[in-house]
């Protein structure tokens, strides 16, 4: 292939599988590969990338994006041919990569791969020989991950082979790169045991400070009939010797440097995970494969039993096809069919990212070389959004144990551990709250209590984060130390705890009276933007306040249903509370902020650290009627005194003001200014009247779609004198939060536009997403959602985005109107004509009340939206009964329930 031929891109095979030719020509596409026990790996088609546990227990060397094609360090697996020389599977040879500048190279490389495992494949036409290299990590409790070499002669000749793994191996803490890189070295004890290299450091050595080492790395192998290494490189300099670097290794291209055995030991050095097998001799058509184990284990355990588990043909064979169904399993519990197979396709990709997240956090990832590891309090809840569809059982506990995150002041932790309801002190002591943060619970919260019915979550006890900081991170706690515990205490020294529901309320009503000059509320350390960071005294959100309006209005429904669902008619309250349920006693007058804000400051000196213990009793109805009196003034006050008309039909609502106080949207001298986000909550949330939704379309469509890419920007540009306000506008145009298309943001607004029956504009935004990714000669990323695409197309960040999981709830909820309220089904349907088969047929599958669905709308008249309602509904065994509501049909509980467990139901639901 010629380097200036067209890019063809990935193409879809059969049940997600990609395909993509000629690889070599991009070099920062990755792909990752992880487990449920804490393997994170990154691999490229050059097999660069690295492989980890954690932020201290890195198996190879930490690479960001830019290493991807600087680094030589990779898993490289090496064949000398007589005659020829060193040949790399992984085309890391300096002899490849000056052949890859050629009219014509001698090689080609392409990809194949699927839920979670990679697959490259270089054929070398000169040679006449192809080597296959897949990788993937073990679905099971061993931190490992495997690759299989498969070496074939599609020659005329004979060829003789020389094979040896060369994988550099790091074994330590990401922070030793360049904090004391050769110090930590000297820690490593290197030993050759039967099956390969093993490094067991005797200190780990990092920020923490020095610490015994329990973890042991190893780089294992065998041929495919389990036959061992002929010998060993374990020591990297050594293996490298004088030549070029780890592009042309001494041990490899010479005789030089002789093989080390099993059994010696050597220390202080770096360690190379050198194995050399025994020479063979490949007839035309045979073919013959290794199998190399790379593995971070705990002190102690049996390294050659891990050899003889997965060094063989067979019993890779076997690991990777249970690899296979485990993820076939998992990600089949939702899915969808539609008139375009290459987006069903494209959605099966979305439906692995927020497990990806799960696993690796926002970080671990060549371009989210950032952080420590952990996901922060927002990704904790909105990644529960789609877990709670994909992974019920473990969506649930992270929802009930996450409350015990959330400070008495409305604040919360800053860092969600692995386990359900840990929660990580600010380890960089940065002393920051962003104001969205008490919203999102109740969103994730309310969707699971629609799935379930399960009401009686909001009396679950739970407790409270307690450390140094108070007043929503204002003040600092002198005398709070670590070792007093992360829980909040009574006067009495006792644990507190409250209900699920009073941790809402806390949430809600301190946010409701913590506003700034213009009345809203005080956007502090920032939003959903984190880029919005440079406010935090007279920035204010007038995009989250609409949220918290809406969250209100709901959680005042939810007070009233209680109820009628449970029987019981009355909670009990931290007393403490009792000041922000001012109408309950003496209403604060919402018009003033003066008032507001003194309210809350009487809350905050009520409960400085501690709390009383002491609990009122209320009736539900009566918080609910506050509640609603909260939610009604706000909408009020935000269509009234943020709306800003631009005289042609069009208009918007200004989302914020900066830390000069001045409104940041509107008419400038250089431009209009306008942000997405301050629209979409508005339309979400109701606040905008259904005069302000329509005007707002028609400003997004005019100022913030991208003429070039088509996606929606994230704000206009604003020119000139940036608002003070935060670091995103010092971002260049048109990147990350400055005008980026902003994949969350975007799929946000196309939920939005759902719900307000902007059905065609709703698909027009997912579409622009979908196109966006699946043009290669852009994106330059393999399927899925990125966090944002930049002014070029380019997809940035893939795969730990949160915006997966608001994807596949605006795909299921909005599209296919496949929703649950308070427990029962409730199927409503926006899909448009074009998104039926030619047969008519629209499918999705679900979980709902531990039952597996298949719905199957049928719509043979081709009816467009908002001429078709739910007609009829049928399974195997008969018509199921309904209520018909508006358009659509809602199906009781027990309906669903009757369905025979263990097995998959098709429902047939005809529209006309």
């Amino acid at each position: 292939m010629r380097p200036n031929s067209p890019i063809t891109g990935w193409q879809f095979q059969t049940n997600g599988e990609f395909i993509l030719a000629h690889a070599d020509r991009y070099h920062d596409l990755y792909f990752p590969l992880a487990n449920e026990a804490g393997m994170m790996s990154a691999i490229t088609p050059h097999l660069h990338g690295d492989i980890k546990v954690g932020q201290h227990a890195f198996l190879t060397p930490p690479v960001t994006v830019f290493d991807l094609r600087e680094t030589r360090t990779a898993r490289n697996f090496w064949v000398y041919l007589p005659g020829y020389g060193a040949w790399s599977v992984a085309g890391n040879s300096a002899r490849q990569y000056m052949e890859r500048l050629a009219p014509t190279p001698e090689e080609e490389l392409g990809i194949t791969a699927g839920f979670l495992w990679h697959k490259a494949t270089r054929r070398h036409h000169g040679l006449g020989l192809v080597a296959e290299v897949t990788n993937f990590v073990p679905t099971n409790e061993d931190r490992v991950e495997l690759m299989r070499v498969t070496l074939k002669n599609v020659g005329e000749h004979p060829l003789r082979l020389i094979p040896t793994a060369a994988i550099p191996l790091y074994c330590r803490s990401a922070d030793n790169v360049r904090d004391h890189r050769h110090v930590t070295a000297l820690f490593h004890r290197i030993s050759t045991v039967r099956y390969g290299v093993v490094v067991r450091p005797t200190l780990s050595f990092d920020e923490r400070g020095h610490r015994p080492n329990r973890l042991v790395y190893a780089v294992l192998g065998a041929e495919e009939d389990g036959a061992p290494p002929q010998g060993f490189f374990p020591h990297l300099e050594e293996c490298v010797g004088e030549g070029p670097g780890l592009d042309w290794p001494e041990a490899i291209v010479t005789e030089l440097i002789p093989l080390w055995p099993a059994g010696p030991e050597l220390a202080g050095v770096e360690a190379m995970g050198g194995l050399r097998f025994a020479e063979r001799l490949l007839a035309p058509g045979e073919s013959w494969s290794y199998v190399v184990a790379m593995v971070i284990a705990e002190e102690g355990e049996d390294l050659e039993a891990v050899a003889v588990k997965y060094c063989h043909g067979q019993r890779f064979e076997a690991h990777l096809h249970a690899n296979k169904a485990y993820w076939a399993e998992k990600l089949g519990r939702l899915g969808f069919t539609s008139a375009d197979p290459e987006f069903d396709d494209w959605l099966r990709w979305v439906n692995v990212q927020p497990v990806l997240r799960r696993i690796f956090g926002c970080s671990f990832l060549p371009y989210h070389d950032y952080g420590r590891g952990g996901r922060g309090w927002r990704d904790l809840w909105q990644d529960s959004l789609a877990l709670l569809l994909l992974e019920p059982e473990r969506a649930v506990e992270f929802i009930r144990h996450g409350f015990a995150g959330v400070r008495i002041d409305g604040s919360n932790a800053t860092i969600v551990g692995r386990a359900p309801g840990e929660f990580i002190a600010d380890r960089n002591n940065l002393p920051r709250v962003w104001m969205d943060h008490g919203a999102w619970p109740f969103l994730t919260l309310r969707y699971y209590l629609d799935l379930t019915g399960d009401l009686r979550l909001l009396l679950a006890e739970e407790g409270y984060f307690r450390d140094e900081f108070l007043d929503r991170v204002a003040r600092r706690d002198p005398t709070w130390k670590p070792e007093d515990g992360f829980s909040l205490r009574k006067e009495n020294g006792e644990p507190y705890t409250g209900s699920i529901f009073e941790h809402l309320l806390v949430q809600h009503l301190t946010a409701f009276f913590n506003v700034g000059e213009h009345n809203i509320i005080r956007l502090e350390g920032g939003d959903w933007n984190d880029g919005l960071d440079m406010a935090r005294q007279r920035g204010e959100s007038v995009a989250f306040t609409s949220l918290y309006a809406k969250n209100l209005a709901e959680l005042a429904e939810l007070a009233e249903e209680l109820p009628l669902r449970t029987g019981i008619d009355e909670v009990e309250i931290a007393a403490e509370l009792s000041i922000l349920l001012d109408t309950l006693f003496v209403r604060v007058n919402y018009d003033s902020p003066e008032e507001k804000r003194a309210t809350l400051e009487r809350y905050f000196r009520a409960c400085p650290g501690r709390i009383s213990g002491r609990k009122v009793r209320y009736r539900l109805a009566e918080i609910a009627a506050d509640l609603r009196t909260k939610a009604e003034w706000l909408k009020e006050w935000l269509r009234t005194h943020e709306w800003i008309a631009d005289g042609r039909d069009r208009g918007w609502f200004n989302g914020y003001y900066d830390e000069d106080g001045r409104r940041v949207e509107g008419w400038h001298p250089n431009g209009v200014r306008m942000t997405l986000t301050g629209q979409v909550f508005a339309l979400m949330a109701g606040v905008a009247t259904e005069e302000q939704a329509a005007a707002i379309v028609a400003a997004v469509e005019r100022y913030l779609r991208d003429p070039i890419t088509g996606g929606y920007r994230l704000n206009t540009e604003f020119v000139g004198e940036s608002p003070e306000i935060g670091r995103a506008f010092g971002f260049a145009y048109g990147h990350k939060e400055n005008g980026a298309v902003f994949s969350h943001m975007a799929v946000m607004y196309a939920n939005a536009l759902y719900r307000r029956g902007f059905v065609r504009e709703g698909r027009a935004v997912i579409r622009s997403l979908y196109e966006l990714s699946r043009d290669f000669s852009r994106s330059r990323i393999y399927p899925g959602l990125p966090e944002y695409f930049d002014n070029e197309g380019k997809g940035m960040y893939p795969y730990l985005t949160g915006s997966a999981s608001w994807m596949l709830l605006t795909m299921l909820c909005e599209v296919y109107g496949v929703r649950g309220r308070l427990g029962d089904l409730f199927l409503a349907p926006k899909l448009l004509p074009e998104d039926f088969t030619p047969e008519g047929k629209a499918t999705v599958r679900v979980e709902f009340a531990g039952r597996q669905l298949t719905i199957v709308y049928r719509n043979p008249a081709g009816l467009d939206y908002g001429e078709y309602s739910v007609r009829r509904v049928t399974h195997a065994d008969g018509e199921m009964a309904f209520l018909a509501e508006g358009r659509g049909a809602l199906i009781k509980r027990e309906e669903i329930l009757a369905l025979t467990p263990g097995r998959r139901h098709e429902l047939f639901v005809d529209l006309g």
